[in-house]
């Protein structure tokens, strides 16, 4: 499939495959030339020819923390799917370390070629209902758009504070139009009159949109909408229709992504998807391909001469399994396997809780019903239901048999009591599981049968300063993620695998989930409806306040 020609004593790579001119939607044999980094020439042939020449894959939003792999790790699995790029918001780190965790992944991405473009942070906090661990207010936000790493404002999720001319909200914003920098929107449910003025702020996308017509409601106010497809909130079969008719103004992207799905696959899955319902494969990669260059100004190749060489090779335009990977003209992954050499890094971290102990958990029984909140598979969004509570010596306490199940969040940044609720859905019959990636503050988010169980699980994270773990009696396991308590700089397969196993493990628990610790993640994430939970207390998402339990 590859070649080297010589020209004036200078190797010269050349690739050859069927070129797939997505603009003029057009395909022909040809061969591409690579001098330097970049594409010399393409020149047309007549001749049969293997494969598929595509520019490369760019997942249009993304938090690489949640893959729980640093950048350069998450770099080495995301380019054997033949992703080149990704408009990443480190908002995840900045909650944990401000600046501090923005500079570290600048940083650490910049040690590999993949094609990592950083947004400012918009909301660290997220909301003052929760404590973090840092806070990165309008004047350093500016300064990070002033750097030129810096490319867009990251997801505006404050609509609230948008629709109500917050002045800390509108002084983030006009940074970026004062920069010509696009904002990212972030508005799940919001439809009509108020998605309109939440649009005419200057804010240009959104990837929150669970139904079509919340979409279309959006897109007829000219924002640009992201098919999202991550490891727990999926829109894919609500969203990919509106492809057909708007296959300039949407982008595919995963959102959060754990690493044993980042093995698996990544925008090339949606690509094979969305080519399997009937979509013109032109449109599909618009979206996968094209439409994030243009709508963020990225600097990567597009296939065209003098572009930088970033581009892929697939086997077919059905499967989209990718042969060869290239950025600036280096192979970097070939059948599979990432030729991207690791690139051990520091771990900062701020974590300063203490352990707990079992009576720490125990919720005094009123005889009042209690206020549970109902996980949904496959969705950030939540429900809530009021439950009778089962008491024992006075106490309420988890009832697996109904799925009523106990959930802590534990402050991680100094000592305080844990906020106590329940939870259904969850499915546990025993034991507990925890973690300390919670989004957006990263506080330990644990959901437990008991609270011995409960109280272990919380500790092993504590002790690791980070993690997410299991307990189940004297059987305990921990993934320690010691870089801002939700990242590793371990080998990337070697966390899939490790990942991999507690999962099932919690599976083994009795969680019916597809991605249970995915899901805890996003018990604590009080900007998406209607009921979470945060280190002060059960928060209703509608009313956007603090509710008794």
């Amino acid at each position: 499939m590859s070649h080297w020609y010589y020209f004036v004593g200078m190797a010269t790579p050349v690739i050859r495959g069927n070129l797939v001119d997505i603009p003029a939607r057009r395909m022909y044999a040809a061969e591409v030339a690579v001098e330097h980094g970049r594409i010399a020439w393409i020149k047309e042939i007549n001749e049969a020819v293997q494969g598929f020449i595509l520019p490369g894959f760019v997942d249009a939003h993304v938090h690489v923390e949640s893959s729980m792999l640093i950048p350069s790790e998450f770099a080495r699995l995301a380019v054997t799917h033949g992703t080149v790029a990704t408009v990443s918001d480190p908002h995840e780190i900045g909650n944990v370390l401000g600046v501090e965790g923005v500079a570290f992944m600048i940083a650490n991405g910049k040690k590999t070629p993949f094609h990592f473009f950083f947004g400012a942070p918009s909301c660290v906090p997220a909301t003052v209902f929760e404590t973090a661990g840092d806070s990165i207010d309008a004047a350093q936000v500016g300064a990070l758009l002033e750097q030129p790493e810096i490319l867009y404002l990251s997801e505006m999720m404050n609509f609230p504070g948008v629709l109500h001319g917050d002045a800390e909200v509108l002084a983030k914003i006009a940074h970026a139009h004062r920069l010509g920098k696009p904002v990212d929107g972030h508005a799940p449910g919001l439809r009509g009159e108020e998605a309109r003025r939440y649009i005419a702020a200057g804010i240009s996308t959104d990837h929150e949109c669970f139904t079509a017509e919340e979409a279309l409601d959006k897109l007829k106010h000219g924002m640009k909408i992201l098919i999202r497809e991550g490891s727990a909130a999926k829109n894919f079969e609500a969203l990919i229709d509106l492809l057909r008719d708007h296959p300039t103004e949407m982008m595919f992207c995963s959102d959060d992504k754990h690493p044993d799905s980042l093995v698996e696959g990544h925008i090339n899955d949606l690509c094979a998807r969305a080519v399997a319902k009937g979509i013109d494969v032109y449109k599909v990669l618009q979206a996968a391909c094209v439409n994030p260059v243009e709508h963020y100004k990225l600097p990567i190749g597009r296939l065209r001469e003098g572009d930088a060489a970033d581009l892929i090779v697939v086997e077919d335009l059905v499967k989209f399994r990718v042969r060869q990977t290239y950025l600036n003209g280096n192979l970097v992954a070939e059948n599979g396997r990432s030729l991207l050499a690791r690139m051990p890094e520091g771990q900062p971290n701020r974590f300063n809780c203490t352990p707990k102990i079992p009576k720490d958990f125990a919720v005094p029984a009123t005889g009042d019903e209690l206020l549970a909140i109902t996980a949904l598979d496959g969705q950030l969004i939540t429900g809530k239901e009021r439950m009778a509570p089962k008491v024992e010596n006075g106490l309420a306490i988890a009832d697996p048999a109904r799925d009523l199940l106990k959930i802590a969040v534990v402050n991680r940044y100094k000592d305080a009591p844990p906020a106590l609720g329940w939870i259904k859905h969850f499915g546990l019959k025993r034991g507990a599981i925890a973690g300390s990636v919670a989004h957006d503050s990263h506080n330990i988010v644990a959901v437990g049968t008991n609270d011995d169980d409960l109280c272990a699980a919380i500790n092993l994270i504590i002790e690791a300063r980070g993690g997410v773990s299991l307990a189940d009696g004297a059987s305990t396991n921990i993934l320690p993620l010691p870089v801002a308590g939700i990242m590793t700089d371990a080998d990337a397969y070697e966390v899939a695998r490790a990942y991999s196993k507690i999962d099932a493990q919690a599976k083994a628990l009795g969680s019916t989930l597809g991605a249970p610790y995915m899901t805890l993640s996003f018990m604590a994430l009080l900007v998406i409806p209607h009921l979470k939970m945060s280190d002060l207390g059960m928060f209703d998402g509608d009313a956007f306040r603090l509710v008794a339990h």
